[in-house]
């Protein structure tokens, strides 16, 4: 397992969004994506006096996490969570408030580049794709259990694959004949069962499948919504969130989050806007910053990265 070869996207624009919060001493990070802890490693190195909590719900990543990041000793605490429980781990810590949250939605290079754990297309692996392999239901049981409307919505809503009815016919049909067991068979069928035209956009066929079915399997999008807004609940005012989606999906309902936060709730018409109708977040980028074009050429996994960042700027209205 080489770790030279994760390389943090965005690395930088991450730090300085996140820089004027962390400064002071005793300031509080979460990395709510711990992966292979290379966003974790840098924020500890750049910010000598603030302290980490990460956050991974796979066993795996944080076992090399804890090993990457032992030198900085008690200034990081790593947990095994999903990161929708953010407010139960700070709880748990005895952390009122956070000066810092990270969130970097990308499937960790690691869970790619291990072929066992069946999250990649090319190559040939179990139908996997579960995040903390300790539970939940693997890729295989999705498409050989689900009813096949349930599978269109699913590829149509996570994957945004046009085709998704095509595919679908053509998975009930062979699993009836075997159930799904690894990701050759299933590459192959997509690419029986889609036109001509449809095989030559947008890279792999099934690059779309495959995301569906680990935003299914992992319930990506549902803890999303669960926790973006808790995170913002969980910043101190003058406390700055960053957040890397690599889909549409995600992104939106970042930008949504954001935008309601960053909105002022006043009736029309008040001649006042009174404390709790004001803003509680200041927009931190205009719209959602992308890569450069030579970080894409050194690491082709950040093409896809938006970023999103906000400040609070005062506390909930009681």
């Amino acid at each position: 397992m080489n770790q030279v070869r994760h390389v943090p996207v965005m690395l930088q624009r991450c730090l300085d969004l996140l820089a004027p919060a962390l400064a002071e001493p005793g300031a509080v990070v979460v990395d709510c994506t711990l992966g292979l802890g290379g966003h974790s490693e840098a924020l500890l190195s750049t910010f000598p006096a603030a302290r980490l909590v990460a956050l991974d719900r796979d066993q795996e990543a944080l076992r090399l996490s804890g090993e990457r990041l032992a030198p900085f000793g008690h200034r990081a605490t790593l947990v095994h969570a999903v990161y929708d429980e953010l407010p139960e781990v700070l709880a748990r810590l005895e952390i009122p408030r956070v000066q810092g949250v990270l969130f970097d939605l990308g499937v960790s290079s690691m869970q790619l580049d291990e072929a066992e754990r069946g999250f990649a297309y090319a190559q040939d692996s179990p139908l996997d794709m579960r995040m903390d392999q300790s539970s939940g239901v693997s890729a295989a049981e999705v498409l050989n259990t689900y009813p096949p409307g349930e599978l269109v919505r699913i590829l149509r809503a996570y994957g945004e694959e046009k085709q998704a009815k095509r595919i679908v016919s053509a998975v009930v049909r062979e699993r009836e004949k075997e159930p799904f067991s690894h990701s050759a068979r299933l590459v192959e069928l997509i690419r029986d069962a889609l036109p001509q035209a449809a095989k030559r956009t947008g890279g792999n066929p099934a690059k779309r499948t495959f995301q569906a079915l680990r935003i299914e399997v992992n319930g990506e999008l549902s803890v999303l919504e669960r926790a973006i807004p808790a995170a913002v609940t969980s910043l101190a005012v003058g406390g700055r969130i960053a957040v890397l989606s690599y889909h549409s999906l995600e992104d939106r309902l970042v930008k949504q989050v954001f935008a309601a936060g960053a909105t002022n709730t006043a009736p029309p018409g008040l001649p006042v806007v009174p404390e709790r109708y004001q803003p509680r977040l200041r927009l931190l980028t205009r719209g959602a910053e992308l890569p450069s074009e030579e970080e894409i050429a050194e690491n082709r996994r950040a093409a896809p990265a938006r970023l999103r960042g906000a400040q609070r700027i005062r506390e909930d209205a009681l």
